[in-house]
């Protein structure tokens, strides 16, 4: 029988069966200017095995790419790594469907899935080192805590050296193309570094010790299967290094510099800043709200060193586009930095002080006091913010050596 969407094989027994959404340009508020794909798999051991299900508006794909390689109906057992609705959001239909004898998910898990569908999906928990035979294969599982919900958790299926990591190691990027060898390496690691920049930046600390545990468990995959993007075959070692480098947060010699700007004033600073910065040995990304998505902001400020915000006062508060901006990167938190607040004004200067607070409420180190100038920037306004911008290169240059 033929099938309009078919699977990909995997490895030996093991099929891609997810969906690939072209159209999607925005995830839990930041930008996927590449789409994203949604990833199950199935393995056909003896007792037929799911991973995950998608996103429920691709019922059609998914089952279509299921039933070109198995009958449905056959199924026997169910893994839920994720209770994420975009993974598991057609998780009772197609328990329904395939009426499998077990549907096993962490123990976290087994609540948020209750959660979500309210008794309609019967779940079994399994927790960390826990083994499940397929008949001729086995899975064995590890709680991912926070890698990145509660639920999350890998499934390994050593006979074919599979790693099912659900949303580490995953990236939001839609291609015709199922590897990472078919794909450009710098434009994979650009989206891998934004998606760990946007989704997994606050976990950090955990991700490492899932790190850690993965290498004491001697876990050796051929091939990584996230539930986001391409699957790794080739550069599984640099990703898993990159992991690690971007869990430590080291600082660099990059200062990042975000602002917004009314009649141009809080502008002429930051550039006059950057201009210090280069001249005391930093490397200076400005990145202007009005034409910055967020998510990009995230991404340049994870192996940063530094983060200055400059800002005009507006109605006594710091100017919309700010506090968007500096809402969504506290909530990421991010570590290890320097900065300070700048900023211009009319006839009230409230905006730079509140920037400032929220950047100390961050954990950022601040140089100096708020940098505030009332109207046009004189030279001498402009030859401070130089200065300011020297004086964080140098503190940078102690840091990073």
């Amino acid at each position: 029988m033929r099938h309009p969407f078919e699977a990909v094989q995997v490895a030996e027994d093991v099929y891609w069966v997810g969906a690939v959404d072209w159209e999607i340009r925005e995830f839990h508020g930041y930008m996927t200017g590449r789409g994203t794909t949604y990833n199950a798999y199935v393995v056909l051991a003896d007792r037929p095995t799911l991973i995950d299900t998608v996103k429920a508006p691709f019922r059609r794909e998914f089952l279509s790419r299921v039933a070109s390689v198995v009958d449905p109906s056959s199924i026997e057992v169910i893994v839920s790594n994720h209770s994420e609705m975009d993974h598991s959001g057609l998780l009772p239909e197609t328990i329904e469907l395939m009426k499998p004898d077990v549907v096993y998910a962490s123990k976290m898990g087994q609540k948020a899935l209750q959660g979500h569908f309210h008794g309609r999906v019967a779940v079994e928990p399994v927790g960390s080192g826990d083994t499940v035979s397929l008949g001729n294969m086995e899975l064995q599982f590890l709680e991912t805590r926070m890698v990145h919900w509660p639920d999350s958790m890998f499934s390994y299926l050593p006979d074919r050296r599979v790693l099912f990591s659900q949303d580490g190691f995953g990236m939001h990027y839609a291609s015709c193309e199922r590897f990472d060898d078919q794909l450009d390496w710098s434009t994979l690691k650009y989206e891998a570094e934004k998606y760990f920049a946007n989704i997994l930046m606050p976990f950090a600390p955990q991700i490492a010790r899932v790190l850690e545990q993965v290498r004491e468990m001697g876990i050796e995959p051929d091939i990584v299967a996230p539930d986001h993007g391409p699957l790794w075959r080739e550069r599984f070692g640099e990703i898993f290094a990159l992991y690690e480098r971007w869990c430590e947060q080291k600082p660099s010699m990059k200062a990042v510099v975000i602002y917004d700007t009314m009649w141009k004033s809080t502008s002429m600073m930051a550039r006059a800043l950057a201009d210090g910065l280069r001249a005391g040995g930093a490397c200076a990304r400005l990145l202007p709200l009005a034409a910055s998505d967020r998510s990009e902001i995230a991404t340049e400020t994870l192996d940063a060193g530094a983060f200055l915000a400059g800002v005009s006062t507006m109605n006594n508060q710091m100017f919309p586009t700010m506090a968007d901006g500096l809402t969504y990167i506290r909530g990421l938190r991010p570590k290890n930095l320097i900065g300070a607040a700048f900023g211009s004004f009319g006839w009230s200067g409230e905006g730079a002080k509140q920037v400032n607070d929220v950047l100390e409420s961050m954990g950022v180190e601040l140089v100096s006091e708020p940098l505030a100038v009332q109207y046009v920037p004189t030279d001498d306004d402009l030859l401070r913010c130089r200065e300011l911008g020297v004086a964080v290169a140098k503190e940078l240059t102690k840091r990073v050596g």
